[in-house]
């Protein structure tokens, strides 16, 4: 963490805390006051208690809502969008109560009554209008924009949305917290300021640099004022310094406690978290040992991901069954099914590797990465290969992966992207013109399966499509989806109603609670 001009002074919320935990928390310098207790109202009412968060990374531009830091607005429940996303990834009413296809680019959403901003001021589909509108003429977008022309104007009580090009994401896209609906009074110029112009149940009071911020409970808030009296957040990026407060009971709510410390905690502290976030190894199919299918085959079959799961994740990772994981519950079910089976039946037999000489690359940055590298190899070898490894930071790394100079690459990717839907992330990989193709893979099958998938109209009918295009990918074995990811989220005991959100738009909400 940056040094800050004076240690915070440090109330434990329990009593009897070990000196030495308290002495390393004094010198992470990370954990604010806890001055609430639970009242005796019980559950289902307000309370005085506050919640205390520990988060892993600080704001890089300012909480802008137009950067990731949109995330903590959406985590922390004070900045909302028109639609939010439901476990299936399909769009739900928020400040938008419905909205309807006008035509093959235009979308009409109906704002809801009764809402206002935590400056007072009230939301009318105008204003919502002239949010969205900054968003999209920000410099650079906002990501869930890229590539996205789209036009915003207000119509009596809705707000209009209009693309170039079609679209059946519209709704999906607002619910990107990079599309969070803000005050007017939050911008000034090229500069967007959330501190108390968001409409959640929780105001932005303050935001201290890359330390904390603070929120108070917002009783106007049209859902109804949440249970707790506000939230102090503290931005810990030293996992240690986390996991260490969550065991010293001074974090209530702790984002991801990294595996390596896992077991010096309760385990009744933590939650594990399925991600939306593959571990895979991209083959090399242009150029190589890896345009033979024999030989991405034999790889495949060499491969042990519970090996990797036991020794690299200690269990807290799940294999992969495809590039989709639990994290998504309709992946497995829809991998269920006649026609899934049958797409992988044509797959090319394992050949004889005897001794073809492959390049691996993979990077630092995360942690695991070097360790799966390294057992990988060994699984390789023993099938047959000759591995040489290649490991850098990814700032040195990734535009000779893009290029294709490697045989093979290990990249643990998200595949869920900012409209909570995976097709965005399967053609960038896996189409002809993806832009992030490290298997500098193309085939006519994949490609109009993408199509189907990309122009299938959101909900069953494109799920069908996502797994369908999800198997032909498979089925060239261009790429061996290896294990899916968990994130481990700490909870304080007496903690209540923290959400578990795989996509991380949701963690602190107006049902939590904190107890004594």
């Amino acid at each position: 963490m940056p040094p800050r001009p004076a240690a915070p002074r440090l109330t434990p919320r329990r009593t009897g805390l070990g000196l030495a935990a308290v002495s390393l928390l004094l010198l992470t310098g990370c954990f604010a006051e806890s001055s609430g207790t639970a009242s005796a109202e019980g559950t289902g009412g307000t309370t005085d208690a506050r919640i205390r968060a520990a988060m892993m990374q600080p704001p890089r531009s300012a909480l802008s809502p137009f950067s990731d830091d949109a995330f903590k607005l959406s985590r922390w429940s004070t900045g909302e969008t028109l639609v939010r996303l439901d476990e299936a990834g399909d769009a739900q009413p928020m400040l938008a109560t419905e909205w309807e296809q006008l035509d093959e680019t235009t979308w009409s959403f109906t704002i809801r009554d009764g809402v206002t901003f935590h400056d007072g001021t009230e939301l009318t589909a105008q204003n919502a209008a002239d949010s969205l509108a900054r968003a999209v003429a920000a410099e650079p977008a906002p990501r869930i924009l890229d590539g996205v022309e789209m036009e915003v104007t207000a119509e009596g009580d809705t707000v209009r949305v209009s693309t170039a090009e079609v679209d059946p994401l519209v709704p999906q896209r607002l619910s990107s917290p990079q599309l969070s609906i803000l005050a007017p009074a939050a911008y000034e110029g090229t500069t967007v300021t959330p501190v108390g112009h968001g409409t959640g149940p929780f105001e932005l009071t303050s935001l201290d640099g890359t330390s904390g911020a603070t929120l108070e409970r917002y009783e106007d808030y049209w859902g109804g004022a949440a249970a707790a009296a506000g939230i102090d957040v503290s931005f810990v990026p030293d996992g240690t310094a986390r996991a260490a407060a969550l065991r010293a009971g001074e974090a209530d709510v702790v984002e991801s406690v990294p595996v390596g410390q896992a077991a010096q905690v309760d385990e009744d502290l933590l939650t594990e978290v399925p991600m939306p976030r593959t571990n895979t190894l991209y083959l090399n199919t242009e150029d190589g040992p890896f345009t033979d299918p024999a030989l991405r085959a034999a790889a495949r079959e060499a491969l042990d991901p519970q090996s990797l799961v036991d020794g690299v994740y200690e269990g807290r990772a799940d294999t992969a069954a495809g590039l989709l994981g639990p994290a998504l519950p309709y992946a497995a079910a829809g991998r269920d099914t006649d026609e899934y089976r049958q797409a992988l039946e044509g797959r090319a037999a394992a050949g004889d590797p005897a001794g073809q000489k492959i390049t691996i690359g993979t990077f630092t940055d995360r942690a695991e990465l070097p360790e799966v590298a390294v057992q990988v190899q060994q699984q390789l070898e023993s099938a047959g290969f000759e591995v040489e490894l290649d490991v850098r930071e990814y700032q040195y790394i990734e535009a000779d992966a893009l290029e294709g100079d490697f045989d093979a690459f290990i990249l643990s990717r998200a595949t869920v992207l900012d409209s909570g839907d995976p097709v965005a992330y399967m053609v960038s990989d896996f189409g002809c013109d993806g832009s992030f193709n490290l298997s500098q893979f193309c085939s006519e099958t994949v490609d109009d399966a993408l199509t189907a998938a990309e122009q299938a109209t959101p909900g069953e009918e494109r799920r069908q499509a996502i797994l369908a295009a999800e198997a032909a990918i498979l089925a060239e074995d261009a790429a061996i989806p290896m294990l899916h990811e968990r994130v481990i989220q700490g909870e304080q005991s007496g903690v209540e109603g923290a959400a578990r959100d795989p996509r991380e738009r949701e963690l602190i909400t107006a049902e939590t609670t904190a107890a004594e």
